[in-house]
C-alpha cells in the first residue's frame, strides 16, 4: 500500500492556544472585577463604559466566545487533522477563522461598553457583529467538513461526531436566535417580542451551554483524556448513545428557565421532561471519561494534566445532575433568580470548561513545542489554587441562593411578609460576596501561574512548524453496508448523512417548541388596555437595555403568594406584545410593577445616588444619566421599524413623536421640579452653566427623563379586573 506524505498545520494550532491564554486572563479579570463591584459598587463611579450592567455581558462574552471559543478551536484543529490522518483543507479558511474570530471578539469587547448591546443573554452583540460571527463559524465549519471529505481515515472518530454536532446546532441557534431588524449601524430590534422571544432566546441560551460549552468540551475530552491517560475511551457502545441522545434531547430542554413565567403550560411542561431525562445520557458521557481512566489512578496522582481532567469530568457530572434537578418545578422555585444559579453556572464554567481547557494546554503545548512542561511543580500548585477557588467561589454562592430564597418566601403571622425590604436579604449575603470574591481571586492567580508556567515552557523549546506525517491514502468508499458492519459503524464512514442526521435530530425539539408559540395565536391572549410605549418611553427603554439593567432587574412576577405580595400581580403573557426583545432577566429585584411606585424626583435621586434612596443597595450610580443630553435623533426610525414587527404605532404618531417626547419630559421636569432640594440643585446648575459659558440642557431633554418615564409605565396597563373579564369572556 503506497504511503503518502503530508503535514499537519500546527501553526495555527499554535495561534488559537495563544489567543486562549490571553483572552482568558481578560474574561476572568473582568469578572473578578464585576465580584468586587457587589461588595464597592461606586468602584468606577461615573465612568459610563465601567459600568456593572456594561462590563456584565462583556464577561460572560469574553469567557465563552473568547477564552472557551479559542480552546475550543485550538483543540479541533489539533485533534481532528490527527484523527482524520490530513491537514486542514484551506490555510486560508483556519487563518480567517482565527483573525476572524479575533475581530470579532475586539468588536464586542469595544461595543458592549459602549453600550452597544441587544441584551439577549448570550446574544448581546449587535446585528453587524452577529453577522460576522456567522460568516466566521460557517468558514470554519467549511473547513472541517472539507477536510473530513478528504481525510485518510475510514471511519470518524467519536470526538468529531461531536465536532459535526456541535458545528451545525451553533449554526441553527445562532441564526434564528439572532433574526432582528436593523434601525442604524449599531441598533436593532429582535423580530420576536414578549413571551415568543423568551422562548426563542432560551431555546438557544440553554443550547449555547449545551452546544458550544459542553458538546465540543465532549469531543475534547474523547480525543484528550485517552491521549493523556494513555488509555482506549471506556465504551464505543456508550459513546454512540451519549451523542445521539444527548444531541436529540438537549435541545428540547430550553423552557425549564422559564418556568413560572408567562410562557405557555404545554412549553414549560415539555422543557421539564426532557430536562430531567437529559441525566441520562450526560452522566453516561461522564462515567464514559472517568473509567477510560481505569487501570491509570497511579499516574492520576502525580500527573497535573490528568487531575485537571477528572476535576473537569467530575464538575461535567455535578453540573449535569444539578441542572436537570433545577429543571423540577418544585426546585425551581426556590433557586430560580437568586444566586443559587450563579454557583450552578460557575460550576461548570469554571470546573469543566476552565479545567479541561488546562489541562489540554499542559499537554498540548510541550508537544507543540518539542520540549518538556517548564515546571510540574507549578502545574500542581495551580491545581490545587485552582480547586480551592472554585470551592470558595460555588460553596458560598448556594449558601446566598438558599438565604435568599428562605428570606424571600417567609410571612409574619398576620399574613405579612417577614422581611418586606429587599435591601434585607441583600445585606444578609454581604459575607457570601466577600468570600465568592476572594474564591475568584485564588483562581485567577492559578491562571496567572499556568501564563507563567507556559511562557517559560514555550521559551525553553522550538519553534512550531509544520509537522511531517505519513498514511496511506484512502480507498474509495463503499456506500453499501456489508453484511458484519454495524449500523452505527457504517455510518461513521458516512460523514454528510451523519451531519444530516445530527441536524434533523437537533430540528425536532426547536420546531416542536418554537413553530406553535409563533404561529397559534391562542397560546399568547391578547390584553385590549396595553399600549404601545409613547416615544419618550421607547427612547427610555433602550436606555434601560443600553445600561444592562436587565442583568440585575427581572420583569417577571411570578404567580407565588410571597411574589405577588412583594411586587404586585402576577404577570400576563399578553402585556408583553410590544416587547421587543422581552426583558424577564434572571435575577432578582424585579421591576414590572414598579411604574407609579415612586415619584419622579425618587427615580432621579435612586439613579443619581442609590445610597441616598436605598441604604445599604449595592446599586451603583448612574450619574451620566443625569447629565447627558437624549439622542432623539432615531426615535422616528425606531418607531418605524417596530411598526414592521407589528407594533401599532399610526403614521400620526410617528410625524408627532418629537412634539410628544418634548410634552411628556416637560410634565417630567415639572414634577422635579416640585420638589425644592432638586428645584434649587437645578437653578444652580444653570447659573454655572450660564457664568461659564457652557451649554445647558434643559432637564426634559436629558437621559434620565427617558428612563424616569419608562419605568413609570412598567406595570400600568393593566387593571387585573378588565383582565380577568377579558380572559373568561374568550374561555
Amino acid at each position: 500500500m503506497e504511503m503518502q506524505q503530508f503535514y499537519y498545520d500546527n501553526k495555527i494550532v499554535k495561534k488559537f492556544i495563544y489567543a486562549t491564554l490571553l483572552w482568558g486572563i481578560v474574561g476572568f479579570s473582568v469578572g473578578l472585577l464585576l465580584a468586587f463591584m457587589f461588595l464597592f459598587p461606586n468602584l468606577t463611579d461615573g465612568i459610563s463604559w465601567l459600568s456593572f450592567g456594561r462590563l456584565r455581558p462583556l464577561h460572560t462574552n469574553a469567557v465563552i466566545f473568547a477564552f472557551v471559543g479559542n480552546a475550543i478551536f485550538a483543540g479541533v484543529y489539533y485533534s481532528l487533522q490527527r484523527l482524520l490522518k490530513a491537514r486542514m483543507a484551506s490555510d486560508f479558511l483556519s487563518n480567517f477563522n482565527f483573525w476572524g474570530w479575533q475581530l470579532i471578539i475586539v468588536a464586542a469587547a469595544i461595543t458592549l461598553p459602549l453600550g452597544y448591546t441587544t441584551s439577549k443573554e448570550y446574544a448581546e452583540l449587535e446585528w453587524p457583529i452577529d453577522i460576522a460571527i456567522a460568516l466566521v463559524w460557517v468558514a470554519f465549519g467549511a473547513n472541517m467538513i472539507w477536510t473530513i471529505l478528504q481525510r485518510r481515515q475510514r471511519h470518524l472518530y467519536v470526538a468529531i461526531w461531536f465536532y459535526l454536532g456541535t458545528f451545525v446546532t451553533v449554526a441553527v441557534l445562532h441564526i434564528f436566535n439572532s433574526l432582528e431588524l436593523p434601525v442604524s449601524f449599531m441598533k436593532s430590534y429582535s423580530v420576536y417580542a414578549g413571551v415568543q422571544d423568551a422562548l426563542v432566546q432560551w431555546w438557544y441560551g440553554h443550547n449555547a451551554v449545551a452546544f458550544f460549552l459542553t458538546t465540543p468540551f465532549l469531543g475534547l475530552m474523547y480525543y484528550f483524556v485517552p491521549k493523556a491517560a494513555n488509555r482506549p475511551v471506556y465504551s464505543y457502545r456508550l459513546s454512540i448513545v451519549h451523542f445521539w441522545s444527548l444531541i436529540f434531547i438537549y435541545i428540547w430542554a430550553g423552557p425549564h428557565h422559564l418556568l413560572y413565567t408567562s410562557l405557555p403550560d404545554w412549553a414549560q411542561n415539555l422543557g421539564v421532561a426532557f430536562s430531567v431525562m437529559l441525566i441520562a445520557p450526560s452522566w453516561g458521557g461522564m462515567i464514559n471519561g472517568l473509567l477510560t481512566l481505569r487501570g491509570a489512578w497511579d499516574k492520576v496522582r502525580v500527573d497535573p494534566v490528568l487531575k485537571f481532567m477528572v476535576v473537569a469530568i467530575t464538575g461535567y457530572g455535578m453540573a449535569t445532575f444539578e441542572g436537570p434537578m433545577l429543571s423540577l418545578k418544585n426546585v425551581n422555585a426556590i433557586a430560580h433568580f437568586s444566586d443559587w444559579i450563579i454557583a450552578h453556572v460557575h460550576v461548570g464554567a469554571l470546573a469543566w470548561n476552565g479545567f479541561l481547557t488546562f489541562g489540554m494546554l499542559y499537554w498540548l503545548v510541550p508537544r507543540m513545542f518539542k520540549t518538556k512542561l517548564y515546571s510540574t511543580a507549578l502545574a500542581n500548585f495551580h491545581f490545587w489554587i485552582g480547586t480551592l477557588g472554585i470551592i470558595m467561589y460555588a460553596l458560598p454562592m448556594y449558601v446566598a441562593g438558599f438565604v435568599q430564597a428562605s428570606m424571600w418566601k417567609q410571612f409574619n403571622p398576620d399574613g405579612t411578609l417577614t422581611y418586606g425590604n429587599f435591601l434585607e436579604t441583600v445585606n444578609e449575603i454581604i459575607p457570601m460576596y466577600w468570600m465568592r470574591a476572594i474564591g475568584g481571586s485564588l483562581f485567577i492567580l492559578g491562571a496567572f501561574v499556568m501564563l507563567y508556567n507556559i511562557v517559560k515552557t514555550v521559551r525553553s523549546g522550538s519553534e512550531v512548524t509544520d509537522e511531517l506525517a505519513e498514511a496511506a491514502a484512502l480507498t474509495k468508499v463503499s456506500k453499501y453496508r456489508t453484511s458484519k458492519e454495524g449500523w452505527h459503524t457504517w455510518l461513521e464512514r458516512r460523514p454528510v448523512k451523519l451531519t444530516i442526521y445530527a441536524t434533523v435530530a437537533i430540528l425536532i425539539g426547536g420546531v416542536v417548541q418554537i413553530i406553535p408559540t409563533l404561529l397559534v395565536k391562542s397560546n399568547i391572549p391578547t390584553i385590549t388596555s396595553v399600549q404601545p410605549y409613547t416615544p419618550l418611553e421607547l427612547e427610555g427603554r433602550d436606555i434601560y437595555i443600553r445600561e444592562g439593567c436587565v442583568g440585575c432587574h427581572s420583569q417577571m412576577v411570578r404567580p407565588f403568594r410571597s411574589e405577588v405580595e412583594r411586587y404586585g400581580e402576577f404577570a400576563k403573557a399578553g402585556e408583553f406584545v410590544y416587547d421587543h426583545p422581552f426583558l424577564w432577566g434572571s435575577k432578582r429585584t424585579d421591576l414590572l410593577r414598579v411604574g407609579g411606585k415612586y415619584n419622579d424626583s425618587w427615580h432621579l435621586n435612586h439613579m443619581y445616588d442609590p445610597q441616598s434612596t436605598s441604604p445599604g443597595s449595592i446599586m451603583p450610580s448612574y450619574q451620566w444619566l443625569v447629565r447627558d443630553k437624549l439622542d432623539k435623533s432615531d426615535t422616528e426610525g425606531k418607531m418605524k421599524a417596530m411598526v414592521s414587527l407589528g407594533v401599532p404605532y399610526t403614521e400620526e404618531d410617528i410625524a408627532n413623536a418629537q412634539a410628544s417626547m418634548e410634552e411628556q419630559g416637560a410634565k417630567i421636569q415639572e414634577n422635579l421640579y416640585a420638589d425644592p432640594d432638586f428645584a434649587t440643585n437645578y437653578e444652580a446648575d444653570k447659573k454655572y452653566a450660564q457664568e461659564n459659558g457652557q451649554t445647558f440642557i434643559e432637564m426634559k431633554d436629558r437621559e434620565i427623563v427617558a428612563l424616569i418615564a419608562y419605568l413609570q409605565r412598567l406595570g400600568t396597563d393593566i387593571k387585573i379586573k378588565d383582565v380577568e373579564d377579558q380572559l373568561s369572556a374568550k374561555n
